[in-house]
């Protein structure tokens, strides 16, 4: 199963879910939205594994999650050993890449923090 980085995908199962864990939560994140639906949200590149439970602990499903970087045109941007990463569909934003300059990835985490914090209020 693929999802892409900072996107949500709905997955609807037959038998009705309990508990979903996630192998590594900094890589993807799963919520229940209701018995049958799952949100899965692709946090960073990489790949980890979903596990869903029914109400008595028996496994529903196990399966790897591929979380791979979002489609559109990503631009580079190097600046002497500094490198910095923009996703360009149709207009230029930062996006988070491993590697990437750690004074942008601050920068970037924390407008993110602040668009997130306004939209809680």
């Amino acid at each position: 199963m693929t999802v892409n980085v900072n996107m949500a995908r709905i997955l609807r199962i037959n038998s009705p879910a309990a508990t979903v864990i996630i192998g590594n939560p900094a890589i993807a994140d799963v919520t229940i939205q209701d018995s049958k639906t799952l949100i899965l949200t692709g946090k960073a590149y990489g790949q980890t594994n979903l596990i869903i439970l029914d109400a008595v602990g028996n496994p529903i499903a196990d399966t790897l999650v591929d979380v791979v970087q979002q489609t559109g045109e990503l631009m580079t941007v190097y600046q002497g050993a500094s490198r910095t990463t923009l996703i360009c569909d149709p207009v230029c934003q930062p996006t988070l890449m491993l590697g990437d300059d750690n004074a942008f990835t601050s920068q970037t985490i924390a407008s993110s923090s602040l668009i997130s914090s306004a939209a809680r209020n």
